[in-house]
Parts: C-alpha cells; structure tokens; sequence
C-alpha cells in the first residue's frame, strides 16, 4: 500500500516538504539534497536497523550486512582519499556539517 492510499494527510505534508526543498537551497549539510541512489537506501530495509559501535565489534547481533556495508564505505574512502584509515560514522549532525564545512573551505 502506498503511503497516499495509507495516510494522505502525512502523504501531502510529505510533498509540501519536497517542494520547500526545492524552492531554495539549505546551507546546512543536514539538510540538504541528496542523491536518489541515497535516499533509496535511507527508505530501505536499513533504516530498521540499530548498529552501535565499529564493523564486527557492534554492541548488538545481527549486524553482519550493515558491517559489509560499512566495511565498504570505509574502503571507498580510502582509495579515494589515498590514505590508510577512514572513518565514516558521523559522531553527531554537528561534526558531520563541520566536516563538510571543512571540505568546502580548504
């Protein structure tokens, strides 16, 4: 069932929000467009999942996919960055915005 046929009110709001997105532009990082291909993933089955702590060391079982996964951004990290170590979780939407701030700036 689709989100319109399930609750049209949420489903309006919703679209309300896309078209206050799309009317200007949000200097916040957080807050900004993204991707398709990444908001797909952020409306798929990983948005179920709590994954506390590092790629096989989580502080909670059935992590082994969302470990690949991040295992994965870890290393696409590095060879795009040449180096040897990457970290890739955000420890707040503060430090992530800083992060990006500090990409643009330099």
């Amino acid at each position: 069932m689709s989100l319109e046929m399930f609750d049209k009110e949420i489903f309006d709001l919703t679209n309300k929000e896309l078209e206050r997105q799309c009317e200007g532009l949000e200097m916040i990082a957080s807050e900004n467009f993204t991707l398709p291909e990444v908001m797909e993933v952020m409306g798929s089955i990983l948005t179920n999942k709590y994954a506390e702590g590092y790629p096989g060391k989580r502080y909670y079982g059935g992590c082994e996919f969302v470990d690949e996964i991040e295992t994965l951004a870890i290393e696409r990290c590095k060879k795009l960055f040449n180096c040897k170590f990457a970290n890739v979780q955000p420890n707040s939407g503060s430090q992530a915005n800083q992060g990006v701030y500090a990409a643009l700036i330099n």
